[in-house]
């Protein structure tokens, strides 16, 4: 068995499974990415770790010292941030959507981070700009700032792009929800460098309407490490949509994952209902125990639906 020195080092290196049953082809596999397998939860475990250490390396934080790092998030950047810095010794301040789930703000306080509630009806991007402005008042915080920062990318283009490279080298397509960005540009670039007819398709929700963990840019916010160049396709998975796949992926294929990964899957399967053949890659972003509140699996579809609506779970 594998021994590490580190929970820190359990980051990355999660597991590829199949989830062929969801195919609409038995010509066109679907793989999974387990991101949930994470020691903090998610894929943004990946780019938490990342982005201290380049912090670190240029000398913005100190180990030991104290130090409040700052960064606005709904849930797994935070929970990931608060993880290693509860390490590394710094602190953390996360500004997070007033509405967000139960299980975020309790996993955060659980880690030790210090919550700064933002109005619930601005969603994310009301919690970049709270976090905007208590950085221009206090220059002694460390923000981060996960929608533009390198580390975010560069996390995936060292990570998860060569262990899917590694674990499916027959990959055709890669297909990833569009939320910081970081995710698609990281593996995007990886896979176009060492497999470039690889295609990389990103799923958004649709113009003003919410799904959980996913952003349409033309909703007011582009990320600043966002390079549109670099995706091949765009496909709209809308709420419902989201909630109804990521049932499907535990009734089907066991895997119990969140809302996100409901609409990942869901514009992969989009993707292979227009293909003969391809092997497809999906990021499944987290696992389903951040969203037990949601009633996700357990209550009416439309109530799911409505509820998140005013309720913030990712």
């Amino acid at each position: 068995m594998t021994r590490y020195d580190s929970v820190l080092d359990l980051i990355g290196n999660t597991p590829l499974v199949g989830i062929h049953a969801l195919s609409p082809n038995p010509d066109v596999k679907i793989w999974a990415k387990l991101e949930g397998q994470n020691p903090g939860g998610s894929a943004k475990d990946r780019i938490a770790k990342t982005m201290v250490d380049l912090a670190e390396g240029d000398g913005v934080l100190t180990r030991g010292s104290g130090q409040i790092i700052l960064e606005p998030s709904s849930g797994n950047t935070g929970i990931g941030l608060a993880l290693v810095a509860k390490l590394r010794g710094y602190r953390l301040r996360v500004v997070l959507p007033e509405n967000v789930s139960i299980e975020r703000r309790q996993l955060l306080e659980i880690f030790g981070a210090e919550v700064v509630l933002s109005p619930g009806e601005e969603g994310s991007n009301g919690a970049i700009r709270r976090a905007e402005q208590l950085a221009a008042e206090d220059e002694e915080l460390v923000m981060l700032f996960q929608y533009g920062n390198p580390a975010n990318p560069l996390a995936h283009y060292l990570g998860t792009g060569p262990e899917i490279l590694r674990d499916c080298p027959e990959i055709d397509v890669f297909c990833a929800g569009l939320g910081t960005s970081g995710t698609l540009m990281g593996v995007g670039r990886y896979l176009k460098e060492h497999k470039p007819e690889a295609k990389i398709l990103a799923v958004e929700p649709p113009v003003g309407e919410l799904v959980q963990g996913l952003r349409n840019l033309d909703d007011g916010f582009v990320p600043p490490i966002f390079d549109a160049a670099m995706l091949d396709r765009k496909t709209i998975v809308r709420p419902r949509e989201s909630i109804e796949w990521t049932r499907r992926l535990l009734s089907e294929c066991g895997v119990f994952a969140g809302i996100s990964s409901g609409a990942a899957v869901a514009g992969a399967v989009k993707y292979a209902q227009r293909v003969d053949a391809a092997n497809i890659v999906v990021l499944l972003p987290d696992g389903g125990w951040k969203y037990l509140s949601s009633g996700a699996w357990t209550d009416d579809i439309d109530v799911v639906e409505e509820r998140a609506t005013r309720i913030n779970y990712w």
